[in-house]
């Protein structure tokens, strides 16, 4: 366990580090943070800090950088994550809102957290198995032909174009009624077992186009899109390809894998994740760090987050990660 010096002097290096990308010495500690000690006395605890995995040397005569260990100790240790200013806050707020439904909402977040926080940014699109419908309606055009129209509880909207026949405006608005009666508020398999019935169970005038209408709606169900991940910020990644052991492509690689970043993702809880360096179960992402966090609503829950390098900003990233988080959790809520 470290005592209150060395983490003050691990903290040091790391903040300093992270700012000027340049190696820390014992001297620049000593004049930037305050530490009533010496230079000699800061030089031992930098030994001792090496010695036990935290920091490095680069090279001969250098100062010292963070290790993987280190990095995790300073990111366990944080009192608090960095508060989003108010300018911040507003960026955020009117950025997302507005957002029309759930490829907006993810399309805006992604560009979002890839501006505010200048890393990879990655979202993960919720589970459409776990949403409900919430309206049904059929929307006359011309010439017979009709739109059918299916929102679901995460704003996603669907359409159909179906052939009405000759049926009259009233015949379509109790057929419309009956829909939202049966299947507002189930899943998809749900309502899929409540429409097989449906037609058998109007009247003569509205039977035939009502099997229409069931079929597209259960087409709708059923092809609802599986959960995929959305990317923005890939230009963010050229300004630290030197921070990489070996090059950027490995992490290049990486972000194309659907699946990889669907599994990363998937281990984000409503808590901040952080997984650094060699913490991650690819070793393309050895070098680089994943900050990531649940968001959604009820049942619907997915992940976004950032890839960046491990030299990054911890505190201010989290923070960012963390608030979009919520935000977005607040327009599913809403909408």
């Amino acid at each position: 366990m470290l005592d209150d010096r060395k983490l003050a002097v691990l903290r040091a290096i790391v903040t300093d580090y992270i700012r000027s990308r340049e190696p820390v010495g014992s001297r620049a500690i000593v004049e930037r943070h305050h530490l009533d000690v010496s230079p000699a006395t800061v030089r031992n605890d930098m030994a001792a800090l090496e010695d036990e995995g935290y920091i490095i040397q680069p090279h001969t005569s250098a100062g010292r950088i963070p290790t993987d260990k280190g990095y995790r100790f300073f990111v366990d240790r944080l009192s608090a994550m960095k508060p989003l200013t108010n300018a911040e806050k507003r960026a955020i707020t009117a950025f997302l809102t507005g957002a029309v439904d759930i490829d907006d909402i993810v399309t805006r977040t992604v560009r979002l957290l890839a501006q505010v926080t200048s890393q990879v940014a990655i979202m993960q699109y919720p589970t459409m198995s776990t949403a409900v419908v919430r309206r049904v309606d059929i929307v006359p055009l011309h010439d017979s032909r009709g739109l059918l129209v299916v929102v679901n509880s995460l704003g996603k909207v669907a359409q159909r174009s179906v052939d009405l026949g000759s049926v009259n405006q009233e015949s379509l608005a109790v057929l419309r009624d009956r829909l939202n009666e049966s299947v507002a508020g189930l899943g998809p398999s749900q309502a899929a077992k409540v429409l097989g019935d449906l037609p058998a169970n109007l009247t003569p005038e509205v039977r035939g186009i009502a099997v229409e209408i069931v079929s597209s709606l259960l087409d709708i169900l059923a092809t609802d899109q599986p959960t995929r991940i959305a990317v923005a910020g890939i230009n963010n990644l050229a300004q630290f390809s030197n921070e990489f052991e070996t090059s950027i492509r490995p992490v290049l690689d990486t972000l194309e894998e659907q699946v990889v970043l669907l599994r990363l993702l998937g281990e984000a809880s409503t808590e901040v994740m952080v997984r650094i360096g060699q913490e991650n179960d690819y070793a393309n992402l050895s070098s680089a760090s994943v900050v990531a966090s649940a968001y959604g609503v009820d049942d619907t829950w997915a992940g976004l987050g950032i890839v960046g390098p491990t030299r990054m900003d911890y505190p201010s990233t989290m923070a960012s990660v963390r608030a979009v988080a919520r935000y977005v959790s607040q327009i599913l809520a809403e909408g």
